[in-house]
């Protein structure tokens, strides 16, 4: 009969037999490749020694192909909950070197199950993806895996934060999880995702492509847009989720975690008084008014690659976490085009789900014009934008630097879809167009009786930009609050978001809106 000891040896052994993953050298290949293990990983993610792993000794059920003599460390995934920056978080690590991290019916069962305990204790739930995909052999039931997973994930949007780090392979089914949580993190080089593989893309269409060039990390971070961020090892993708998570609140009846500031909530900038080219072509660097106005300069950038025209990033002020997007003068004067326009729309709506203040900061002459734009559906798209604003209900601060014409600026500052708190400095500019294509509409029968076309045409421009480029007449309607000196940005957004802090706005009952997706 077996002693209490003879147990706790089993025990041991049964656990070391699991925590091998796939075996020695598997794993060595695995660092061969400049990776780490899922193991490796967590222990990264987490605080140390706050690890709590569930279903270690979970196993599949097929038996066809040889699969019931075939044994898979941990099913090919570990999953568990532990602290990260000492909140509570689920985290699910897929093991490549077991299996290839294949999902089947009893991994996906591992996968949901903290998934529903996120949800039950308002945490947020890290995905580790590092997969070969649908485990082949047990057909239909690793299908039915991915669709229980999938439900969860649409389910927990908006309620808790999901971020995904891509850090091998994604493919088929698999990408569409990533794809319905908040956050997608890839690590150049060593992950891609894509529905059909370049083999398919061969068979189908006679295309020969890399698996990097087809997905890999830089492609869904410049082209796609799919990715939000792109690291370049497991350490930063690693070091990037617990940065992303310390902006964010555990749950969406949560505020977003507050740290200590040792910067001046009074404290001012003269560089921004001179920052504003006196040229109008001109373009200056508007990440410069960002570092200026935020905590020590800190911002933590998403979608940096893709659609550089909009910025979009996480910032503190105050200690307390913000939201900001901004137009970037550098890339297409800043305009709004499809892909600014989506960027722009889920990043407002990520913020509005997890209560983040929200900052808009403005130069913008419009939307990006041509055939190629209309055609691709910048309608469509371009229309997410006041519709993700006049939806949220968080605090909403605009502040205009310098232009902001027509359809844009009902779209991203008017008073009417429900802005809060409008700043603008004095080099404001607010019309329905920019003089160039103003004048020749507005004076068309005066400029052409004149004896001088070209010189009459030239001074009704000045004379349109003296009466509208300023932010005067905008102010005098009461659809701007206040015009400052650019140094006084910080002190006036601190003081708005204080005022704010206490912001209560109900919106109608509804099942759910229908954006025009």
């Amino acid at each position: 009969m077996s002693t209490t000891e003879d147990k706790i040896l089993e025990l041991r052994e049964r656990e070391k037999r699991e925590k091998a993953q796939g075996g020695p050298e598997r794993v060595d290949e695995q660092h061969a490749r400049g990776k780490l293990s899922a193991r490796e990983r967590i222990d990264l993610l987490v605080d140390p020694q706050t690890f709590n792993e569930l279903d270690m000794f979970v196993r599949h059920r097929c038996t066809s192909f040889g699969m019931d003599k075939t044994f898979i460390a941990s099913e090919g995934v570990i999953t568990g909950f532990g602290k990260v920056n000492g909140r509570l978080t689920f985290v699910f690590a897929q093991d490549f070197t077991s299996r290839g991290g294949t999902v089947g019916e009893m991994h996906a069962k591992k996968i949901c199950k903290i998934m529903d305990l996120a949800m039950k204790t308002g945490a947020p739930v890290i995905g580790l993806i590092d997969s070969g995909g649908a485990r082949i052999q047990e057909g239909v039931d690793s299908l039915a895996g991915f669709g229980d997973i999938f439900f969860r994930n649409s389910s927990a949007s908006g309620v808790i934060p999901q971020i995904t780090a891509v850090m091998g392979p994604a493919a088929g089914g698999a990408v569409y999880s990533a794809a319905m949580t908040d956050f997608i993190i890839m690590v150049k080089k060593e992950s891609y995702m894509f529905v059909t593989g370049p083999e398919v893309v061969r068979e189908v269409t006679s295309e020969d492509i890399a698996f990097d060039e087809l997905g890999g990390a830089m492609v869904h971070n410049t082209k796609s847009g799919v990715a939000h961020f792109a690291c370049g090892s497991d350490e930063e993708a690693i070091a990037t989720v617990r940065d992303l998570l310390s902006y964010v609140p555990q749950n969406n009846r949560e505020s977003p975690p507050q740290v200590a500031s040792d910067d001046d909530p009074g404290r001012t900038d003269p560089e921004l008084d001179t920052i504003m080219p006196d040229r109008f072509s001109e373009v200056y660097d508007v990440k410069r008014v960002i570092r200026s106005i935020v905590d020590n300069g800190k911002m933590l950038e998403s979608h940096r690659y893709f659609a550089p025209n909009i910025i979009t990033c996480f910032a503190r002020m105050g200690g307390k976490s913000v939201g900001i997007m901004a137009n970037q003068p550098m890339y297409l004067a800043g305009c709004l085009d499809v892909n600014a326009s989506d960027k722009a729309a889920r990043f407002i709506r990520f913020c509005d789900a997890f209560n983040i203040p929200f900052i808009s900061i403005l130069d913008i002459p419009g939307y990006l014009p041509g055939k190629d734009q209309e055609w691709a559906g910048i309608i469509r798209h371009g229309a997410k934008i006041p519709w993700s604003y006049a939806e949220a209900t968080i605090p909403k601060i605009v502040l205009i630097t310098r232009k902001t014409y027509g359809g844009a600026y009902i779209v991203m500052c008017s008073k009417q879809l429900g802005f809060d708190y409008i700043l603008a400095w004095p080099t404001a500019e607010i019309a329905v167009m920019g003089a160039e294509g103003a004048t020749p509409i507005i004076f068309k029968k005066e400029i052409g009786s004149s004896d001088n076309p070209q010189d009459r045409e030239k001074e009704l421009k000045e004379e349109y930009r003296r009466i509208l480029y300023n932010p005067y007449v905008a102010a005098s309607r009461g659809y701007i609050d206040a015009v400052i000196e650019p140094r006084m940005t910080r002190p006036y957004i601190m003081q708005a978001l204080e005022m704010l802090s206490t912001k209560r706005q109900v919106r109608p009952e509804r099942k759910h809106g229908n954006i025009p997706l």
